[in-house]
């Protein structure tokens, strides 16, 4: 028996062994190394269980399950949601009743309260922060989400560790070998240098790339926070060690693993230390040992960044690096055009999505567990008058609900009043006026607010790839304030939408008329047709629906004889689709016959409009 499992492994690796080695060697130019690498991942693929490697068999025979239209992810922090692991566990019911089988774990391994960034400084890869659970009750929890059929994803912090990791431990002690696993310099003339090319991160809450370490009269490089150490991927030995603490995570049952700030992994003096060539061939051979070792397992890369910089990352067709990346840019234009209204840059937006090949998987989302950055294309916003700085004020104004018209609540994430650069933070529903609606008690702006949250959950599961909510947003959730009141928390805004999930409240999505009925119901339906009808597959062929008005969005879909027109109205007001399209359409939430020609939309309302056309062959036979 042993035999076999030996054979499975070198018939992997002997597929894989020729690319692996020449960018190993490419790379590190150590053959020990490399051998050490080998015999680790032959090491992992027998630790892998028996019931891992049957998960893998039925995964890889739908290699591209995962672009299926049937998928509903969530993302989450444990403690928020439901305390612990097994908590989540108690309530993966409340998930399945919601449509949901992707399941994404914020960080949850072991870190140091106050310096843990929302879990991004690891302390130990190998341990779960105690008061969430531990490795055990991560691994059964995985085995039930498999006998659900669902996928669980979890970060993966590659770019640093905590300064209390035990590697960071023991260079605060002098041994070299393991100040040879961060950047440690002597003084800050090569830091200083490095500083000239490389921007900040947080130039407010973070100022720097660098930090002076007392305890051994050095200086390390952090660019994040003082407390995450960049981690020295030059060195064989971090990259070694690290691939094979991710895949002792995938030996636990993750499904999706999550590489946090893959760009920023490979640091080189003289250049932005960003999206270097060498963490393209680094994210390679970590695909190449999932292959070998957990073929199942699925690479999402953290990629926040325009999409030149983006697209990249899926590697080629023939190489490719990550399975899914990120769809950060059309989030982002996403609220931009809800603050004005306008779809002209959604359009431009969209049309460089359509137009990459379909093996490309994004993720789509509206909210996560960051801030809503604007980078967006300003050179297009230029021809309309549009300057970065003032948009961006505007921006940030607007969905604060500072400017005339506006009912959203947000607030602002490293502002730089110098440069004009602030973030925004807050939840779906407090962003669409639900919260000030509610506060007022304004019946007419609530309708306002349910309505522009929900057609914008349909714009979200109209779109290729996998659709992910943030937990809360299913039923409507608000900001949450009280972390003003905790010194841990006070100076990060963007826990103002990474509060407790309201238990009491999710109740209420079985009560009629509520809010959270209304929006749980809805963001349901939408799951439900999504999944009967091929051409939401990432298959389809997508284009944009010319609809003659900058207040409407119009996507076109079409797969397997099926056709769909999506019209998204950003304006509060009625407006006009002028639109001609000849067959007859059925509306899918609503079962009426609508004739697709100068069709009027309500405020903030949304039309999905369904043409078959296997139907009309169906009819034209029988005659």
């Amino acid at each position: 028996m042993k035999k076999e499992k030996v054979n499975e492994f070198e018939e992997r690796y002997e597929k894989k062994s020729e690319e692996l080695h020449y960018l190993y060697q490419e790379l590190y130019h150590d053959e020990n190394a490399y051998a050490y690498f080998v015999s680790m991942l032959r090491r992992m693929y027998e630790e892998r269980s028996g019931d891992l490697k049957k998960w893998d068999k039925k995964r890889t025979k739908t290699n591209d399950w995962f672009k299926g239209s049937d998928i509903l992810g969530t993302l989450m922090y444990v403690d928020c949601f439901n305390e612990t692991i097994n908590g989540v566990r108690e309530k993966l019911d409340y998930l399945e009743e919601g449509g949901i089988n992707y399941l994404h774990l914020m960080p949850l391994l072991q870190s140091v309260e106050g310096k843990s960034d929302g879990g991004y400084a690891v302390k130990d890869f190998r341990a779960v922060e105690p008061k969430l659970g531990t490795m055990e009750d991560l691994a059964g929890l995985a085995k039930e989400c498999h006998d659900r059929e669902m996928s669980l994803c979890l970060d993966f912090v590659m770019n640093h560790t905590s300064e209390d990791h035990e590697w960071a431990l023991r260079a605060r002690k002098g041994e070299k070998e393991y100040q040879d696993r961060y950047f440690f310099f002597d003084n800050w003339t090569i830091p200083n240098e490095f500083e000239k090319s490389v921007p900040q991160v947080f130039p407010t809450t973070a100022p720097g790339n660098f930090s002076w370490c007392d305890a051994v009269n050095k200086v390390v490089m952090t660019t994040f926070y003082p407390y995450q150490w960049d981690l020295n991927y030059r060195n064989p030995t971090v990259f070694n060690d690290m691939t094979e603490n991710m895949l002792y995570l995938c030996n636990r049952g993750v499904d999706i693993i999550r590489l946090d700030a893959v760009p920023y992994i490979w640091k080189t003096l003289g250049t932005n230390c960003r999206n270097l060539p060498e963490v393209h061939k680094l994210v390679r051979m970590m695909r190449i040992a999932s292959e070998i070792v957990c073929p199942s397992v699925l690479l999402l890369g953290e990629v926040v960044m325009e999409p030149s910089k983006v697209v990249p990352y899926f590697g080629t067709l023939d190489y490719p690096e990550c399975h899914m990346l990120y769809n950060v840019t059309t989030m982002a234009s996403t609220w931009h055009t809800v603050a004005t209204r306008d779809v002209r840059l959604l359009k431009h937006q969209l049309a460089s999505v359509f137009a990459l090949p379909k093996e490309y998987t994004f993720l789509n989302y509206l909210r996560c567990h960051d801030d809503i950055g604007w980078g967006l294309d300003y050179e297009f916003l230029k021809q309309f008058g549009i300057g970065e700085v003032a948009h961006k004020k505007y921006l940030n104004s607007f969905l604060r609900g500072h400017e005339w018209g506006s009912e959203a609540r947000g607030e602002l994430y490293n502002d730089d009043p110098r440069l004009g650069d602030a973030r925004l933070c807050g939840t779906t529903a407090s962003l669409c006026g639900l919260e000030a609606a509610l506060y007022e008690k304004n019946e007419w702006k609530k309708e306002h607010a349910v309505r522009l949250d929900i057609m914008l959950h349909a714009f979200l599961l109209s779109q290729s790839g996998i659709p992910v909510l943030y937990s809360g947003d299913e039923i409507g959730q608000l900001n949450d304030y009280t972390y003003h009141n905790d010194p841990h928390k006070a100076a990060d805004s963007r826990y103002l939408h990474r509060g407790r999930f309201n238990w009491e409240n999710a109740e209420k999505r079985h009560e009629k008329g509520t809010v959270e009925e209304e929006i749980f119901d809805a963001i349901l339906e939408l799951k439900k047709i999504r999944e009967s009808h091929p051409l939401f597959e990432s298959e389809a062929d997508t284009w944009l629906l010319e609809t003659y008005n900058d207040h409407i969005l119009g996507i076109g879909r079409y797969f397997k004889e099926e056709k769909l027109l999506a019209l998204f109205n950003f304006s509060e007001y009625e407006q006009t689709a002028w639109i001609s399209e000849e067959e007859d359409y059925v509306d899918l939430l609503t079962g009426e016959k609508v004739e697709a020609k100068a069709l009027q939309m309500d405020g903030h309302g949304f039309r999905w409009l369904y043409h078959d056309y296997k139907k009309k062959k169906k009819g034209s036979k029988k005659k």
